[in-house]
């Protein structure tokens, strides 16, 4: 009995390493809790006597364990039909994990999460071991069974694609939330031409819609004026949007995933998240986030969560 507690205690001394992992890997903490806890039913049933490097094992383990998911017939349909966003999380998340360096932050920003969907699965695993866990080649190759030249080509690859893609670097924090407050203001009042001024010439914005309809697929919209003009219908307060809403949220700033957002708060519920990506001192992207599914966690961290002032208190 004493050794079964033992054991547990040096698998609960990875959990969130391995959460934080899966979480890179899957783009869901649903599913990177999912991982880790069958990581974990792996672990019970092995002769833990013959495992040398506990964390190495684990880490073989969790990362093949989140493999087959991505693999799975189940996962490229959802990929397929276009209805997949990362799910948000609030900054002070351990689900985060190591955010030392700017390469560690940038992994687990909802625009590199995305852009790991394009990449094959060897290539994620890979670029997330080296890139946010900084596993040398050698080891990745033990984990993905491969040879080290396998690895290195993937890491090249993952990350030749991911870096032609990528917009701008990390922005002033300061900068970051004037630019969103402007957009917010400009949104609520109406004002589309101050909106395009606040979009690169070429922005996206993505929707999940709620989840809704029977595809479940994104709206998608790509050129400032369009954005604005969906912003705009979207965030100006009407009687009709507080009946379907609920009641009156309040509209508060955070940073979900290292990058600004708003978030539409009810009660102690987050029933709307909207993330930017920022380029050149302007926003690149904005992704609506309100399937309740993908705001659930973010919602038990915003509770926990110490609350500022709304930006808007009467939407």
């Amino acid at each position: 009995m004493a050794t079964d507690r033992f054991d547990t205690s040096r698998f609960e001394a990875s959990r969130n390493r391995l959460a934080s992992l899966a979480y890179r890997l899957l783009g869901s903490a649903a599913d990177a809790e999912d991982a880790v806890q069958d990581a974990f039913l792996r672990w019970q049933a092995a002769d833990r006597q013959r495992i040398k490097v506990p964390e190495a094992w684990l880490t073989k383990v969790l990362t093949n364990l989140c493999l087959d998911r991505i693999r799975s017939a189940q996962a490229r349909r959802e990929r397929t039909v276009g209805a997949w966003l990362p799910e948000p999380l609030l900054d002070g998340d351990p689900m985060l994990g190591p955010a030392d360096t700017f390469e560690q932050r940038e992994s687990v920003s909802l625009a590199v999460l995305t852009l790991l969907e394009r990449l094959s699965p060897l290539e994620r695993a890979v670029y997330v071991l080296r890139e946010a866990f900084s596993y040398g080649h050698a080891d990745i190759a033990e984990i993905l069974d491969i040879t080290e030249s396998a690895s290195q080509q993937h890491f090249h690859r993952a990350r030749r694609r991911i870096t032609a893609a990528r917009r701008g670097g990390e922005v002033d924090p300061a900068s970051a939330r004037r630019i969103v407050e402007e957009f917010l203001a400009a949104a609520s009042s109406g004002r589309t031409e101050r909106l395009v001024a606040l979009l690169t010439d070429d922005a996206t914005a993505i929707s999940d819609s709620n989840g809704a309809g029977p595809a479940k697929t994104l709206l998608r919209y790509d050129t400032p004026q369009r954005i604005a003009a969906v912003a705009r219908a979207g965030f100006k307060p009407t009687p009709a949007k507080r009946r379907l809403a609920g009641g009156t949220p309040g509209i508060h700033y955070a940073l979900v995933n290292g990058g600004p957002a708003i978030l539409f708060v009810l009660g102690d519920q987050v029933i709307g998240a909207v993330a930017f990506d920022l380029s050149g001192g302007k926003i690149a992207t904005v992704r609506g986030i309100a399937a309740p599914t993908r705001l659930a966690r973010l919602t038990e961290a915003w509770r926990q969560h110490e609350r500022d002032t709304p930006l808007i208190t009467q939407w």
